[in-house]
């Protein structure tokens, strides 16, 4: 519950734009893999350690501040048809590599596809945001609409809770996100 938790305020803080973000997704990921090793969950315990390293990653991708905003927050823009073709070909090839994992492996996920669509969707979703990609919130849509059935209809009331309050932040995060992108320009021309 405490790591769902700072999960979702991680996600607050991506849309604001703020670095502490990342912190959050780390310390969260932390308290996802005690939970999971408590519950004798490898799969989930590798997931969360693979998200920490996003994580950190993302961390160090906003702390450099070649993407400062006039405001001091990171400036967002949509990714090039390139960059969506990759994280496309990422996101197919690697959940059919986790899932082949999952479906080879039986003990590291008890649903092995939709488990490893989630995982390999959220690791798009971060690696999208630490390039402030406004896609990252359609990655984040497209997991929440295979993570809420999913957790409500596997018994974790919870989770399938956090997943909705996830897709209102998602929803509200990416207007935020898209409209940022319309109005940069245009006070970048006001300026010069």
């Amino acid at each position: 519950m405490i790591g769902n938790t700072i999960g979702l305020i991680a996600l607050a803080l991506g849309w604001r734009r703020s670095v502490l973000t990342w912190p959050a997704q780390l310390l969260s990921g932390l308290i996802l893999v005690g939970a999971y090793a408590s519950a004798h969950l490898a799969g989930g315990v590798g997931k969360q350690i693979l998200v920490i390293a996003v994580a950190a990653w993302g961390w160090h991708q906003w702390t450099r501040g070649r993407q400062q905003a006039q405001d001091g927050s990171i400036a967002v823009r949509f990714a090039t048809w390139k960059e969506r073709g990759l994280l496309l070909g990422g996101a197919v090839l690697g959940t059919l590599a986790v899932g082949g994992l999952f479906t080879l492996y039986p003990s590291l996920s008890w649903s092995p596809w939709a488990d490893a669509y989630i995982f390999v969707g959220t690791l798009v979703a971060m690696v999208a945001q630490a390039r402030g990609l406004v896609e990252f919130w359609f990655a984040w849509l497209l997991v929440d609409l295979v993570g809420v059935p999913l957790a409500f209809s596997s018994g974790l009331a919870f989770s399938g809770l956090v997943y909705v309050i996830y897709f209102a932040l998602v929803i509200w995060g990416m207007r935020d996100w898209w409209l940022r992108t319309r109005t940069a320009p245009s006070l970048e021309g006001a300026l010069l």
